[in-house]
């Protein structure tokens, strides 16, 4: 049973887990994706069916960071507040052994609700890095091509980094015997990130094709399994792992950025919002 003030106690924390996932979130997103942005380009362009050097080589690594700055921010914000509002409301219940299936959980449902913003932001910057000139406005149904393909590769990236993060911090915090630091809970972050980069990285190709592939496109030809077959056909194993460099070693340094701003913004956020544990409620 839940007391008045316990109840209050409650929407205030909700209200404070609301505010320090949008700017931590949003403050780790829109500062990565810039300062990592060309890699990203790079990555894409090795990526690209229509080649490397026909995709603007090492040119115009800057291009297309305009609707990343509009949505990075948003989607990025989006993941943790789902994100942590399910870890907020289920770990309390559930038995501490058991919270890696609450992190996966948590995380998969985050990662499909980011890719609402996440997947239109994509298809206008990686059309954008290939240097593709698209004459008319791209329709909706462009827009959200690669919803699918992206979910499947960021759900499986998701159910990775996220528990694997958490995994590692509670590994660190037993060694050290105290909690994360922001440089501490980085390390983890990047640890955890390169593994889930490197095992996703097929998912990653195939989503960049169908997202570079023209807007006259058949339907089947856009599918997932198609374009890892296509993939495969025609470059074999090395043409699955296209990228795998840049996207490994940039997302294991974005990682590392990412989770120390994202660290270090809910510690300042902390001292702003006083907030108290779910399970010191209940009476």
């Amino acid at each position: 049973m839940f007391t008045e003030e316990a109840k209050s106690s409650d929407i205030t924390n909700a209200k404070h887990l609301f505010s320090t996932s949008i700017i931590s979130g949003a403050a780790a997103g829109i500062i990565c994706d810039i300062i990592f942005f060309p890699l990203d380009t790079l990555k894409t362009r090795l990526q690209s069916q229509h080649g490397f050097l026909k995709s603007g080589g090492y040119k115009q690594l800057y291009h297309g960071i305009g609707p990343v700055m509009m949505g990075s921010a948003p989607a990025a914000a989006l993941f943790f507040i789902t994100y942590e509002g399910l870890k907020e409301f289920l770990q309390p219940q559930i038995l501490p052994q058991y919270h890696a299936f609450i992190h996966m959980g948590a995380a998969s449902l985050g990662e499909m609700v980011a890719c609402l913003i996440r997947v239109p932001v994509e298809v206008l910057k990686q059309r954008r890095q290939a240097l593709l000139a698209d004459v008319a406005r791209l329709k909706l149904r462009t827009l959200f091509r690669g919803y699918g393909s992206t979910v499947l590769r960021d759900m499986p990236f998701g159910c990775i980094q996220m528990p694997l993060w958490e995994y590692f911090k509670v590994c660190w915090k037993q060694h050290v015997h105290h909690e994360c630091t922001p440089l501490e809970g980085a390390y983890c972050g990047a640890a955890s990130v390169a593994v889930s980069a490197a095992i996703t990285t097929p998912l990653d190709v195939a989503k960049t094709r169908i997202m570079l592939s023209s807007t006259t496109a058949d339907k089947k030809e856009v599918k997932i399994s198609t374009m890892l077959k296509e993939v495969y056909r025609d470059n074999g194993p090395k043409g699955l792992f296209a990228g795998f460099l840049p996207r490994v070693g940039g997302f294991t340094i974005s990682g590392f950025v990412f989770f120390g701003i994202y660290e270090q913004s809910r510690e300042i956020c902390a001292s702003i919002f006083p907030y108290t544990s779910n399970q010191k409620n209940k009476t």
